[in-house]
């Protein structure tokens, strides 16, 4: 447990490069103020730590600083800062921690701005502890991805209750038509040719593989995958689903469906309808989905999931 709080330690540490007071370091790590000074002690024997105004610091190496921006760099960077934190989902220390190591370079030439950024890393290290198991799951798989795709190594993820093995090609942003925006990595299936965007929220595990890939030079990843995939030798269905809920559809993202039309039905139910590949995988996305996804139509599939259930049953019953 103390080797663990140490750990806990550096990394806030690492995460406040302005340094943090003794009463301010108890509080984050939920532990009492007296325990702190041992923690400290038993960190100085790794890395080179040191007080300073009653702050508690890591020493900057000679090598670690950074080319100071102009005043309307710094601007332009606070608000895209701003942006970008309000568009994840899940915050992410690092970005607290990046945003903390910018702002004290600007502290002499743009001290506004830096008091900006302070205060918006302050705000993600609020979210990151308003949500502290989902935070720390999701930045744990994306930290997996980032390394896979940084050494070109091939990633095993476990998505909507499937194993994958996935060469990543991009992490990023992708639009969403109800205006969400969440981060996926975008890969090619391990021996296939397919390429795939999966939702980073919806992958439960993931570790890196020995294996090496490489990204090829003619790769369009910000390309939307209606634009450039045809169906035209895929048998496809077309599917009426009622939902229970919106979030429902990611279940099928990594199958080849065309665009939701969605609607909603004299009861206020929703109602969504497109072409989706005929195919066991859809059987089993629609499994999965549980009681939030309903076959309206066509009858003839409802009828199949039903006999394809039935037989599954059957093997447990005898």
């Amino acid at each position: 447990m103390k080797g663990e709080r140490v750990a806990q330690l550096e990394l806030l540490l690492r995460s406040h490069p302005e340094g943090l007071r003794r009463a301010e370091i108890a509080r984050r790590l939920g532990v009492h103020r007296s325990t702190i000074s041992r923690y400290v002690e038993d960190l100085a024997e790794k890395i080179d730590i040191y007080e300073e105004n009653s702050l508690i610091k890591i020493k900057a190496k000679e090598d670690d600083g950074a080319e100071a921006l102009s005043v309307y760099e710094s601007l332009a960077f606070n608000m895209s800062a701003e942006l970008l934190a309000s568009n994840i989902e899940v915050q992410n220390p690092h970005l607290a921690s990046g945003l903390r190591k910018i702002a004290m370079n600007m502290q002499s030439y743009a001290p506004k701005v830096s008091a900006n950024i302070f205060a918006l890393a302050d705000k993600i290290d609020e979210g990151l502890k308003s949500n502290m198991g989902q935070s720390m799951h999701f930045n744990k798989i994306l930290e997996v991805l980032i390394d896979c795709w940084i050494s070109g190594r091939i990633a095993r993820i476990t998505s909507a209750g499937e194993e994958i093995e996935i060469a990543p090609y991009f992490i990023g942003f992708k639009d969403e038509k109800e205006g969400r925006k969440p981060i996926t990595v975008t890969g090619r299936l391990r021996h296939t040719q397919d390429v795939v965007t999966i939702d980073i929220a919806g992958i439960t595990d993931a570790m890196m593989l020995d294996e090496t890939y490489t990204i090829p030079d003619n790769l369009k990843p910000f390309k939307k995958g209606e634009e450039h995939v045809s169906y035209d030798a895929i048998d496809m269905i077309p599917l009426t689903l009622r939902l229970k809920e919106k979030s429902a559809l990611n279940s099928f993202s990594t199958i080849i469906h065309g665009t939701p039309e969605l609607s909603k039905n004299e009861k206020g139910e929703l109602i969504a309808t497109f072409e989706a590949e005929n195919s066991i995988e859809l059987m089993l996305r629609i499994i999965q989905s549980g009681t939030s996804v309903e076959i309206m139509a066509p009858e003839s599939y409802k009828q199949k999931l039903v006999n394809y259930l039935e037989s599954i049953l059957d093997i447990y019953r005898h």
